[in-house]
C-alpha cells in the first residue's frame, strides 16, 4: 500500500460560520449610501413601482454572501425600472440548504429540534438588511397555512423512504432535490450507515412538499416577471426553480465563479446543468485574438496558485515533476494517466447523460480495470475540497479506494486532497486524463491534454473531449490509451477559446464587490448610485440585461481590457 494511502486523514472540525457577520460589515455601506442618496433612490423606487416583477428568492437571509449580492442586484434592477421584491424563509422549513451537520452538536439534535436555533438570526440578518432598501420582502410563511402543512405531514408520513429520491408530484422532482439537501448535511454520497438517515431525508422531504407549496402559490399571485436567485439546487432552490420552470415563469440562477468579484448567471436551470448544453454559438463565434489568447495563458497559469481566485485551496504547491514523482513513488517509464475526482456528495442530481450512476462506481471500476493494464500507470488526483473546502467532505475518496483496494494495484498512485502537489504539474506529465466532474478539464485541454469525461464535466459535449455515453463506451475509450500525443494545435486553440470563453465572459465581473479576508467573503460597497451604471459597471448591466429581457449571459470581455476591476 502507498504510503499515501496509509496516511490517516485525521476529521478536522470547522469552526462554526455564524448565521449573522457583525452588523457594520454588511449593513454599513447600504446606510451610508442611502444617507447620501435617500431622495435619489426614493425616486428609483417610485418609478419602478409599476415595471417588471423580478423576485429575488434565495429565502436564505443568514447567507451574507448572497443577502450582500441581492442588495445590489436589487438597486441596480430597481434603477432600470424594475419591481424588486425579496423572499425570506421565516423559520417554515424543516431543513433547509442552511443546515449541514458541522454546525448542530449532533445529528440526533437536528432531528429533534430541526434548525430553530438557527433560524430567528438567519430571518432577521436578511430582513435588516432588505428593509434598508424600503423594498418589498415575502416571507415563506405569507403562502403556508395549517393545510399545506397537514398534507406535507400526511405524505411524508406515508411515503416509504425508499420512494423519496424519485418522489414526483405535479411533474416536480420533490424527492431528488431532498436527497441532495440530506446529503448536503450529511456531507457524503450516500446515507447508508449514517445515524438518523431517514430522519434527515424526511425533514429535507417535507421542506421540499412545503416549498413547493410556497413558490406554486407565490408564483400564481404577485405576476412574477422573473425569479431569479442563489445556486439552483437542494432545498429550497432546487425546488423554487422545480416550480417556476412548471409554471412558465422565468428564472435566473447564479452562483459565485472561481474569479475574484465575479459570478456565474445561468437563464433556466442551475450553472450545474446549463453548461453542459450552453449553445456553441455562445462561445465559437466571438473573434479570438493573440491579444485575448495572451489574455487566456496568462489567467490559466495563475490557477496554478490562485492568485486571482478566491477559491482555491493550494498557495505554493510543489510544481516540480521530480519531487512529485519521489513523493508519490511513481516511475514514469511508463506511460501515466492521471484521474481527477470531485467532492463526492456535492451537487448529488440525476444526468442522464453520465456513464456511470455516480463518481464512486466510476472510480473503482477504474482502478479495476487499470489493474489489468500494468503496462500503464494510473495516478489518482484526490480533490483538496474533500478537506480543504468549506464543507468539507465526511466520505473521503482514499476510504472508498481503501475499503475495495486494501492492496493497490502496483500500478495505481493516489495523491491525497491534504497532499501540496500541484495538479496541473502533475498533469504535464501524463499521456492523457479521465474525469468525472471537476471544471478542471477545461485547463487541461487547454494544455493540449486530451481528455475523456465520464461524468458531467462542464468541457463536456464542446468537441473537444471524449464523452462516453455508457461504461462500454467508456471502457473502449480506455483500450485506447496510451494516446500518440497531445492534441493537434487546432483543437488545443479552441480549448484556450473555450477556456477564454469560460473564465473571462462566463465569469461575468461586478464592480462594487469588495473582497474581504475571512467570512463572509465579499460585501458590496458603493459610494454612489451612478456606480451601478451600464458605462461604469459593464458586467452588471449584463446581468441586469439577461434578468429583464432574457439576453444571455456572456460579457463581452473582448471588448474591454485585462482588468476590469
Amino acid at each position: 500500500m502507498l504510503t499515501l494511502l496509509r496516511k490517516i486523514l485525521a476529521p478536522r472540525k470547522p469552526a462554526i460560520v455564524p448565521s449573522e457577520p457583525p452588523e457594520p460589515l454588511l449593513e454599513g455601506p447600504v446606510t451610508r449610501l442611502l444617507k447620501r442618496e435617500g431622495s435619489r433612490w426614493d425616486q428609483a423606487r417610485s418609478a419602478a413601482a409599476a415595471g417588471p416583477h423580478v423576485l429575488l428568492a434565495t429565502g436564505a437571509g443568514g447567507h451574507p454572501s448572497v443577502t450582500q449580492l441581492e442588495c445590489l442586484l436589487a438597486m441596480a434592477l430597481t434603477l432600470r425600472g424594475a419591481r424588486v421584491s425579496f423572499l425570506l424563509c421565516d423559520a417554515a422549513l424543516p431543513a433547509c440548504e442552511e443546515c449541514m451537520l458541522k454546525v448542530f452538536d449532533s445529528v440526533e439534535q437536528f432531528v429533534a429540534d430541526g434548525p430553530s436555533f438557527r433560524c430567528p438570526p438567519c430571518f432577521e440578518s436578511g430582513r435588516k438588511l432588505y428593509d434598508l432598501l424600503g423594498l418589498k420582502v415575502f416571507k415563506y410563511s405569507d403562502f403556508l397555512d395549517g393545510a399545506n402543512r397537514e398534507m406535507a405531514a400526511h405524505i411524508n408520513r406515508t411515503t416509504r423512504l425508499e420512494e423519496i429520491p424519485t418522489y414526483v408530484r405535479d411533474g416536480l422532482k420533490i424527492g431528488e432535490h431532498a436527497l441532495a439537501g440530506a446529503l448536503r448535511f450529511f456531507a457524503r454520497g450516500t446515507i447508508e450507515g449514517e445515524p438518523c438517515s431517514e430522519a434527515v431525508v424526511r425533514r429535507y422531504f417535507e421542506g421540499s412538499l412545503l416549498t413547493a407549496d410556497v413558490m406554486t402559490k407565490l408564483f400564481s399571485t404577485q405576476g412574477i416577471h422573473c425569479a431569479c436567485f442563489h445556486h439552483g439546487i437542494y432545498v429550497p432552490h432546487g425546488i423554487t426553480g422545480e416550480t417556476a420552470r412548471k409554471l412558465n415563469v422565468r428564472l435566473v440562477n447564479w452562483s459565485t465563479a472561481y474569479r475574484k468579484q465575479r459570478f456565474i448567471f445561468s437563464h433556466g436551470d442551475t450553472y450545474h446543468h446549463t453548461l453542459l448544453v450552453e449553445p456553441a454559438e455562445d462561445w465559437q463565434q466571438f473573434a479570438f485574438t493573440a491579444r485575448q489568447q495572451g489574455q487566456a495563458e496568462k489567467y490559466l497559469k495563475s490557477r496554478w496558485s490562485g492568485s486571482r481566485d478566491w477559491i482555491y485551496f493550494h498557495e505554493k504547491p510543489t510544481e516540480d515533476s521530480e519531487a512529485i514523482c519521489r513523493e508519490i513513488g511513481m516511475d514514469l517509464a511508463k506511460p501515466t494517466i492521471l484521474l481527477l475526482t470531485n467532492v463526492i456528495w456535492d451537487a448529488q442530481l440525476h444526468y442522464p447523460a453520465n456513464a456511470f450512476p455516480n463518481m464512486i462506481v466510476w472510480l473503482l471500476e477504474t482502478i479495476e480495470y487499470f489493474a489489468k493494464r500494468p503496462e500503464l500507470n494510473l495516478v489518482i488526483r484526490v480533490h483538496p475540497a474533500e478537506i480543504r473546502g468549506g464543507l468539507p467532505s465526511r466520505q473521503l475518496a482514499v476510504d472508498e479506494i481503501r475499503n475495495r483496494f486494501p492492496e493497490l494495484p502496483l500500478n495505481v498512485y493516489v495523491v491525497g486532497p491534504d497532499q501540496d502537489l500541484s495538479t496541473y504539474a502533475l498533469a504535464e506529465l501524463c499521456n492523457a486524463a479521465i474525469i468525472y466532474g471537476t471544471k478542471t478539464g477545461v485547463e487541461l485541454t487547454s494544455m493540449g491534454i486530451p481528455v475523456i469525461v465520464a461524468g458531467e464535466a462542464w468541457i463536456k459535449n464542446k468537441g473537444l473531449t471524449k464523452d462516453p455515453a455508457s461504461p462500454a463506451e467508456y471502457f473502449a475509450a480506455l483500450d485506447e490509451l496510451p494516446l500518440p500525443g497531445r492534441l493537434d494545435e487546432e483543437v488545443r486553440n479552441r480549448a484556450l477559446k473555450y477556456a477564454y470563453h469560460f473564465f473571462f465572459r462566463r465569469m461575468i465581473p461586478i464592480k462594487g464587490i469588495e473582497v474581504l479576508e475571512g467570512w463572509p467573503p465579499f460585501r458590496a460597497n458603493i459610494g454612489t448610485l451612478d456606480e451601478l451604471s451600464a458605462s461604469r459597471n459593464p458586467g452588471l448591466e449584463t446581468i441586469c440585461n439577461g434578468i429583464l429581457r432574457g439576453t444571455a449571459f456572456v460579457h463581452p470581455a473582448e471588448n474591454f481590457g485585462e482588468e476590469e476591476m
